[in-house]
């Protein structure tokens, strides 16, 4: 690559993502690029892996808010090495252990519960009757606690 560093365009082919994405992720603070004399913008090369730790991590369910607080972590006076790559994907180890967790109980609840066919709505863990979880607040309530589906599989 030359001196005058990637067009967007080219980024954007390379990366597999759309013009606008990057633009997207510019206005996030997520990549960072410099304008030519034409006031177009021109990226390093090191945005092609920036993009695709992006497109990984969000493909894991890793907010981007949390990409950007991870990527805080790097050096932005050099191109960041192996090892900090390394370093800023073990910060979202525990995130996605415990991600992994939750899916599983999920998983593993929802085949016993729809399998069973008993429609036993005493002992259905995810029976929600008149919305007595509302109390506990919003969202799924009984995956949220942690021992959720689980406890009362039929």
């Amino acid at each position: 690559m030359s001196g005058d560093g990637w067009t967007v365009g080219r980024v954007a082919k390379r990366c597999g993502v759309n013009v606008s994405t990057l633009h997207f992720y510019e206005q996030k603070g997520l990549i960072h690029s410099t304008r030519n004399s034409g006031n177009q913008r021109r990226y390093e090369a090191d945005v092609l892996r920036r993009v695709s730790v992006i497109k990984a991590a969000q493909k894991m369910g890793i907010s981007l808010g949390s990409i950007k607080t991870a990527f805080a972590s790097l050096p932005g006076e050099r191109t960041p090495t192996m090892e900090d790559w390394q370093n800023l994907s073990s910060g979202w180890q525990a995130e996605l252990d415990a991600r992994i967790a939750c899916l599983e109980r999920l998983r593993d609840s929802l085949t016993g519960c729809i399998g069973c066919g008993c429609l036993s709505m005493k002992n259905c863990p995810i029976y929600n009757e008149n919305d007595k979880l509302a109390e506990e607040g919003p969202g799924p309530v009984l995956l949220n606690r942690g021992g959720g589906l689980e406890d009362g599989g039929h």
